[in-house]
């Protein structure tokens, strides 16, 4: 199974663009998704999830711009950024973890470079 992120790219600060991450194959069991981010020079840090109950979690930097969505069930992410900022550019990664037995699933990668 492999995960295939899109809709990265180059927007202007106070811009918005959305990611989708979408799993080639069925994952059965998946507790979590989400989304990570790593800048140069950064370690890669968790920018939101959701769980199969529901509930979302978001880094203190991106709430209340960052809204993340998806169907657990297709295996299928989002994530809508608004009010985009220069410190928001890193490479955006999409996760899922399949609940048991325990894998957890990792994209490529997109990039999102946000000028001022």
């Amino acid at each position: 199974v492999q995960l295939q992120a899109s809709g990265g790219g180059l927007v202007q600060a106070g811009g918005s663009l959305r990611l989708s991450c979408a799993a080639s194959g069925n994952i059965f069991n998946l507790d979590t998704m989400g989304w990570y981010r790593q800048a140069p020079g950064k370690q890669r840090e968790l920018v939101a999830a959701l769980t199969s109950a529901g509930n979302t979690n978001y880094a203190d930097s991106v709430q209340g711009r960052f809204a993340i969505s998806g169907d657990i069930a297709k295996n299928m992410v989002f994530l809508q950024m608004n009010s985009l900022k220069r410190e928001d550019t890193a490479v955006y990664y999409c996760n899922m973890i399949r609940a048991f037995p325990r894998v957890q699933y990792w994209g490529e990668g997109t990039q999102v470079t946000v000028s001022s």
